[in-house]
Parts: C-alpha cells; sequence; structure tokens
C-alpha cells in the first residue's frame, strides 16, 4: 500500500475540479481503497480530490516570493496604478521593459494559484451531492469586485467566500498573455479588454445567424399549418400538408385595424396612473429601471370592454370566423415591430444594449439588440411580455367558447371547453397577479427585444397556446365527470409546484438575504452568482418547468386522445422547457452578467 503524501488536519492546495485554479484547503481523512482525498473549502464546502490535484503550501510560496518585484501589494501602493485591475483583464498598453516578463509571468501564476474573494453573503451548502437546480441572481456588487480588483494577501482568504472563473475564461486570458509576450519585442500595442459575455461566435444561441433565419421563417409557417389543420375535418397526419386558402383571403385590412386597436387599447390600460410603481433588478450596467404593475387592472377594465361588447351584442364570432387573418395580421405587426426595434437600437448607447448582441445583422434582429427600449416611460418589452398577448389568449379561449356553442348548436359549453378555459384563465390571472415576478426573470434581465420576443409575445402566445380551445369548435370531445375531476387534480398538483417553486425563486432573487428563507441552502458560482439547492429547488431540477410542464398537459387531457394535435403543445413546451433549461445553464456558468 503507497504511503499517504498529506496527512489529516495539514493545510495544502487543492485544485478546482474542472479547472487549474488552486485554492487553500485542508484534508480530512483519505478513502484507502480510491485513495481519494477528502478536503475542505474555507466556504465549508466538501470534495473527494487526487493526489496529483493536491500540492504544499510551499511549492506556491517559493512561486510567489520569487516575483517580488512586481507583486500585488506593491503595484497597488504605486500612485500610477492605484485603480486597482482584475486579473482577468490584460493592461491596455505595453511597454519594451524587463519588468514587463515579470508581470506577464506572474499573472500566470495568479491563474493557478489565487481568486477573488467574496463577501459572505447568505448561507453556503455543506456538502455537493448530484446535480441541483441553479438559479441566477445578478449581484452587481460581486462582480464589480471581481472585474475590477486585484487579488487580496492570503490572510483576506479568511471568512470569505470564492468567485471561482469559468474554465473559458482562463484558456482566452492565457491566449492573451501569449500574445502579449509576442508582442513585446515589437514596440507598444494597444489590447481590448477582455469580458465574458455571449458575442463570441461559439457562444450563438439557436445556431448562429442561419438558426436564427430559419426559425424566423419556421415559426410562422408551423403556426399556420396548426391552424388550418385544426380547422380541418380530419386532421389526420396523412393529410399532412393541408390545403391552402387563396392568398387574397390571409389579407384583410379591417382585421389589422382590430389588431392595432386592440394594441393600443392595452397600452393605454398600461399608462393609466393605476397600480404601484417598483424598481427592477440590477442589470449589467448598474441601473435599475422603474416599472408600473398595473397587469391585474387592465385585465380587470378589459373583462368589462369584453362583457359591455357582449351587452350590445356586438358578434365576437368574427374573430373565429377570421381566425387565420388575424394570425397573418399578428405577424405583419410583430415583424414592423421587430423592424422598429432594430433600427432604433443601431442609435442606442452602448450600456443600453443587450449583453446577447452579436453583430451579426441577423442573429442580432432575432435575439434583439436593445435591452430595454423604451419611448418615454413607457417600456416596450415589459409591456409586450404581459398585456397585448397574454390577456388576447383569455379572449381568444372565451371567443372560442361562445364560437363552439354556434356551430355545434349547445345550449350550454361542452365540459372539456369550460375546462381548458378555467384551466387557462387561472394561468394568466396567476401571472397577472404576480407581474413583479417578471422583473427576475431572463427575459427582462438578459435578452434584448428582437423577433424573437416580439413574435413570440404577440403571434405565438395567443393564437398556439388558445390551440385546445380552437381545436374543440369542431372536434368536440365528451368529458366524463370522473375524467374531469382526474384532470381537475393534475392541474391543481401542478400549479402547486408552479406557484410555490417560482414564489420561493422570485423572493430569492429579490432578496437573498430574506430570514423567511434563511433555512434554504446556496453555492457560489464562477460568474459571481447564487445557486438554490435546497427548498422546491433541491427536490427537482427546475420544479417551475415542472408544474409548468404538468399544467399544459391538464389543458390538453380534455381535447381526447383521437388525434395528436391538441398535444402538439405539450411537445412543443417540452423542447421550449429543454432549451431554457439550457440557457439558464448557459447564462449561468459562461456570462458575467
Amino acid at each position: 500500500m503507497p504511503s499517504r503524501k498529506f496527512g489529516d488536519g495539514e493545510v495544502v492546495r487543492g485544485r478546482w475540479p474542472g479547472s487549474s485554479l488552486y485554492y487553500e484547503v485542508e484534508v480530512l481523512s483519505q478513502d484507502s481503497k480510491s485513495h481519494l482525498y477528502t478536503v475542505k473549502y474555507k466556504d465549508g464546502t466538501e470534495l473527494e480530490l487526487k493526489e496529483s490535484d493536491i500540492k504544499p503550501l510551499t511549492s506556491f510560496r517559493q512561486r510567489k516570493s520569487g516575483s517580488s518585484s512586481s507583486s500585488p501589494s506593491r503595484r497597488r501602493g504605486s500612485r500610477s496604478r492605484s485603480r486597482s485591475r482584475s486579473p482577468g483583464r490584460p493592461p491596455k498598453s505595453l511597454r519594451r521593459s524587463a519588468s514587463q516578463h515579470a508581470e506577464i509571468k506572474e499573472k500566470k501564476e495568479m491563474l493557478e494559484i489565487n481568486l477573488t474573494p467574496l463577501k459572505q453573503s447568505g448561507n453556503s451548502i455543506s456538502r455537493y451531492n448530484g446535480e441541483p437546480d441553479r438559479i441566477e441572481r445578478n449581484d452587481i456588487a460581486h462582480r464589480n469586485i471581481q472585474n475590477k480588483s486585484y487579488l487580496s494577501q492570503e490572510s483576506s482568504y479568511l471568512a470569505t467566500q470564492y468567485s471561482l472563473r469559468p474554465r473559458k475564461e482562463e484558456i482566452k486570458f492565457e491566449e492573451i498573455i501569449s500574445k502579449e509576450e509576442r508582442n513585446i519585442t515589437k514596440g507598444p500595442k494597444s489590447l481590448r479588454t477582455f469580458e465574458m459575455t455571449a458575442t463570441e461566435p461559439e457562444d450563438f444561441e439557436f445556431g448562429g445567424g442561419f438558426g436564427a433565419f430559419s426559425i424566423m421563417i419556421g415559426l410562422p409557417v408551423m403556426l399556420f399549418m396548426l391552424l388550418l389543420m385544426c380547422r380541418e375535418e380530419d386532421p389526420s397526419l396523412a393529410n399532412l400538408p393541408p390545403p391552402l386558402p387563396p392568398l387574397a383571403n390571409l389579407w384583410e385590412t379591417r382585421v389589422f385595424g382590430v389588431c392595432l386597436l386592440w394594441f393600443f387599447l392595452q397600452a393605454l390600460f398600461h399608462l393609466l396612473p393605476i397600480g404601484k410603481v417598483v424598481e427592477g433588478t440590477p442589470l449589467c450596467s448598474g441601473r435599475r429601471l422603474k416599472y408600473r404593475l398595473n397587469g391585474f387592472y387592465a385585465f380587470i377594465l378589459t373583462s368589462v370592454v369584453i362583457g359591455t361588447s357582449l351587452y350590445w351584442g356586438i358578434e365576437l364570432y368574427y374573430v373565429y370566423d377570421h381566425f387565420l387573418q388575424f394570425a397573418v395580421a399578428a405577424t405583419v405587426f410583430s415583424v414592423a415591430l421587430s423592424i422598429y426595434l432594430y433600427v432604433r437600437s443601431l442609435k442606442a448607447p452602448k450600456d443600453e444594449l443587450s449583453p446577447g448582441k452579436s453583430g451579426n445583422i441577423v442573429y442580432d434582429f432575432f435575439i434583439g439588440r436593445e435591452l430595454n427600449p423604451r419611448i418615454g416611460h413607457f417600456d416596450l418589452k415589459y409591456f409586450c411580455e404581459l398585456r397585448p398577448g397574454l390577456i388576447g389568449w383569455v379572449v381568444i379561449n372565451l371567443i372560442m367558447l361562445l364560437a363552439e356553442m354556434k356551430v355545434q348548436q349547445r345550449e350550454t359549453p361542452s365540459v372539456a371547453m369550460v375546462l381548458v378555459n378555467s384551466f387557462q384563465l387561472v394561468y394568466v390571472v396567476d401571472a397577472l397577479w404576480n407581474e413583479e415576478a417578471l422583473l427576475t426573470t431572463m427575459d427582462i434581465i438578459h435578452d434584448g427585444f428582437g423577433f424573437m420576443l416580439a413574435f413570440g409575445d404577440l403571434v405565438w402566445v395567443p393564437f398556439v397556446y388558445s390551440l385546445q380551445a380552437f381545436y374543440l369548435v369542431r372536434h368536440p370531445n365528451e368529458v366524463s365527470w370522473l375524467f374531469a375531476s382526474i384532470i381537475i387534480a393534475l392541474k391543481l398538483s401542478g400549479y402547486v409546484v408552479f406557484r410555490c417553486a417560482n414564489s420561493q425563486k422570485n423572493a430569492f432573487r429579490k432578496n437573498p438575504n430574506d430570514p423567511n428563507l434563511a433555512h434554504l441552502k446556496i453555492i457560489h458560482t464562477s460568474s459571481g452568482k447564487n445557486l438554490l439547492v435546497s427548498g422546491w429547488w433541491g427536490f427537482v431540477r427546475h420544479p417551475n418547468y415542472l408544474g409548468d410542464l404538468i399544467m399544459a398537459l391538464s389543458w390538453s387531457l380534455p381535447c381526447g386522445f383521437n388525434h395528436i394535435l391538441p398535444y402538439i403543445y405539450v411537445i412543443y413546451f417540452t423542447i421550449l422547457l429543454i432549451h431554457r433549461e439550457a440557457r439558464d445553464e448557459h447564462q449561468l456558468l459562461h456570462l458575467s452578467c
């Protein structure tokens, strides 16, 4: 049996798994079979490391002492460099001197043995088992320390927690250092600073420019195909593709006028001085924008308008009869809005652009360049997220209920139609009642406002999310009370998971130091954000997405099992949640804000 190199209680340097960074750890024990050392980091995290991943402290101290001429402490004392610089950012210019070789050498050593300390906040997890879900929190103070300060001395590591740099940033920095070494013999040369953003080609989402273009073409085609199939008497897969109506029947100016009237009516409700005004989550620039929360009041006012229209005898069946034309009009409006957003973003200040911008015209048109485009105090993205499409979804469902009674000559709506309307009404009302939670989502914090959100909010939500109700108009399905009770129980269970998980997440994002969250455990990520790993978020990965998926299934079950068409939404929603989970991981591990 080989002898142990490190004894219990010995303080050494341990490599963090997946990186080349070494941190001070305490050896707790060694497994005699696997020969793995159990070590404890200063933040309480315990991991098992190979002997090759552990080094004695003396080797690091000797290396650090060899470059005393340009140590971080001496540089901080120099007046000419009073403002500290992150070890992840190279200097702006280079000078032809021998001291630069020592400085570059020292920076390489820093990547290996040092890390940026962060002030301790919240709870820490004592041991990390499995892969918990990850909830990002924009912590501007932590990022400022990580990006704008040099490394502290070893004594400052006591009672601190650590921010671990992503492996990708280490590689990029090493490449920049190598470039500096080559350029020293060529004279001074300015180098741009490096920031971890999603602007590098390898970080493009949706397949880059080609993928974004394909999605912009494919989504409208899929939408119209689904709507045409729902109107067929036999929407069998064997009848794909459905027959297209004449192009002249796809456009009607009156329909486009109704869409514009709906949009500006909701904008008027949004501008009313009712509801409280709150500050949003700090953005990457450090700004905190103000938002007026009156979505629920807008829903009540809309209900009054619809009720008054029914009382006056306005025929809402017109919407069902011209449903495809409404979808075309909404698509045209979303494209026009996207063009306006892209053009105005070209004149927007750099600090108001989205972290996801790339420089590729097609990709930026799709993902959005400007983060929070506003006309005065009117925030276009925030307004479109909850108002025209979401409230329009409920109105369309009600119109489908009335259309079912007329087409099928029923005195009362079917149980299936009532279930679909009720379930989706609860979902929309919940979103509007908890409107403030929207301010902590990735859509508001990170994504720009372009075609992706404009089409999704104004077209996809009202016309695809109402697919079950639209399907039931021409394809009735009788639901027994026993089966209805099972579906209701499924819906309630999904809603409980969805609402409790989201409430816990939003409370943590809003105030991580809330005493009501003191029992929750967290860990810190390499980008400076915190992860919840207990409560609902320790029970299952993405519990809010799980609740969403269960509710989506309960919306489709009332339509029966005669066709897969009503379940297309469940399939789409599953793909969407997988993609959103991947985006969450990407934001968490690779982006600094």
